[in-house]
């Protein structure tokens, strides 16, 4: 690898002329992801890796002036590949959270959308009692109505903030079952192996319920944003330390989203800010 000063372009007001700041970074830039989780990363029918994760990351790497290169990762290696120098980044819809934060560093975060159950149309199944918002923001509000949920099986990706949550509130009432990765969920779920999924709620729209294997499902119950458990949005891992790159990474964030790069490539994938509230 070469060094390279890089000039990098901080986000400014729109009218504003844009500062610049100067960081030496290791080119190529390594982008980790996982190519398995659409629409924000995936494989297309020609072998092409696609989705909002990898053009945000090509976004970013443009205003910040960088070469990058990804490289493809299974989800439950993806941090130990990073701390392992295999790639420099993770850009895979990974969300801020506390634990994570004891072993990397993250950016700003580039979007952020809530948890939700999906079940076979008429199961019946109950997530909670009453009538609820579309998204929760603190689960010891919640009252969960286990009647429709006890000895059900509910499928979610290993080692995501989704499992946690079960784990944490719903181990003693739902038998869980771990996957790979949340094509394996979805299929299990087509199967009949288990009774419901809890994922990111974009993924399971538009990677499940909106393809021909999604038809007769649908979203059961709220959705879930409590912060102990989702986060505060999906951000870029980093290794600890690696500041410079970090920041640069941070700068391009706020280009893309004052320079309109990101509401195109937002608009290229949804009908709704998937950015979150600020």
């Amino acid at each position: 690898m070469r060094k390279l000063t890089l000039a990098l372009a901080a986000a400014a007001a729109v009218g504003l002329a844009a500062s610049a700041a100067s960081a030496e970074i290791d080119q190529p830039v390594r982008i980790g992801t996982e190519g398995a989780y659409a629409p924000f990363n995936f494989i297309d029918e020609n072998g092409n890796l696609q989705g909002f994760d990898v053009d945000i990351a090509r976004a970013l790497c443009d205003a910040a002036g960088f070469e990058c290169e990804f490289v493809i990762q299974d989800w439950d290696g993806i941090i130990p590949g990073l701390l392992a120098e295999k790639y420099d980044a993770i850009v895979a819809s990974m969300s801020i959270t506390d634990e994570r934060k004891q072993v990397v560093d993250f950016t700003d975060k580039y979007y952020q959308t809530p948890a939700r159950f999906v079940a076979a149309d008429g199961s019946g199944h109950s997530i909670v009692e009453g009538d609820a918002p579309a998204a929760v923001g603190n689960v010891d509000e919640i009252a969960f109505d286990t009647d429709g949920l006890d000895g059900k099986v509910v499928g979610v990706q290993s080692a995501t903030i989704h499992e946690a949550f079960l784990q944490d509130n719903l181990s003693d009432v739902v038998e869980i079952r771990s996957y790979g990765s949340q094509e394996e969920a979805n299929l299990d779920l087509v199967s009949g192996r288990v009774d419901l999924l809890l994922a990111d709620s974009v993924v399971l729209d538009e990677g499940f319920l909106k393809t021909e294997s999604g038809e007769g499902f649908g979203f059961v119950g709220p959705g879930f944003t409590d912060q102990r458990w989702f986060g505060t949005g999906a951000g870029i891992a980093i290794r600890k330390g690696e500041d410079e790159l970090r920041e640069a990474f941070n700068a391009a964030i706020d280009q893309i989203r004052a320079d309109g790069t990101y509401q195109e490539i937002n608009d290229k994938y949804f009908d709704f800010d998937v950015y979150g509230a600020e």
